[in-house]
């Protein structure tokens, strides 16, 4: 009996491992919402790290978290990193900064898991506002690809990412009706 159970259980860890290795090599994450700003506001509002961390969805989730900013946090080459029990320990750098259209970030993360994705936010003007896409990309190694069987990463993430632009459409709207006035 014992040695039947034992069987089953490695034929399923077997068909589980086989299954994680189908899984894809990279993921992608994205989201986008229409704000009622223009492209040169919410830009501001990204690229400098400051800025970002006033909507950011990460950084409101853990009140103890520990932020500590680099020399420079507005553009290129601007940093940021942190420490928390909740949402972990890494860091962001602005790797790429296009004005009132697009920023790019790499993203290191160290704990709980070491991974390495690159965020990227796009800007496109539309009538009365600006459609702000916030999207993360990176590699799955083998690990991961077990884990995302069981993890739903798009949910998860996506959820954080739809937060974040929540709050984001609310800090720049306001900002907008506040000059209106």
């Amino acid at each position: 009996m014992l040695k039947s159970t034992l069987l089953v259980i490695a034929a399923a860890l077997a068909v589980l491992l086989v299954y994680a290795a189908t899984k894809p090599d990279t993921f992608r994450v994205e989201r986008s919402l229409r704000i009622h700003a223009s492209p040169e506001r919410l830009h501001a509002m990204i690229n400098d790290l400051h800025s970002f961390n006033t909507w950011n969805p990460y950084e409101r989730k853990d009140p103890a978290l520990k932020g500590s900013y680099g020399q420079t946090t507005v553009g290129a080459g601007a940093r940021y990193g942190w420490e928390s029990h909740e949402v972990g320990t890494g860091s962001l750098a602005i790797l790429e900064t296009v004005p009132a259209s697009k920023v790019t970030m790499a993203l290191d993360f160290v704990k709980p898991f070491e991974a390495h994705n690159q965020a990227e936010f796009t800007l496109q003007p539309e009538q009365d506002g600006t459609r702000v896409t916030w999207a993360m990309h990176g590699p799955v190694p083998y690990l991961a690809k077990v884990m995302h069987v069981f993890i739903n990463v798009d949910r998860m993430v996506g959820t954080d990412f739809e937060a974040g632009l929540a709050n984001l459409k609310t800090l720049a709207e306001k900002a907008v009706t506040e000059k209106a006035t």
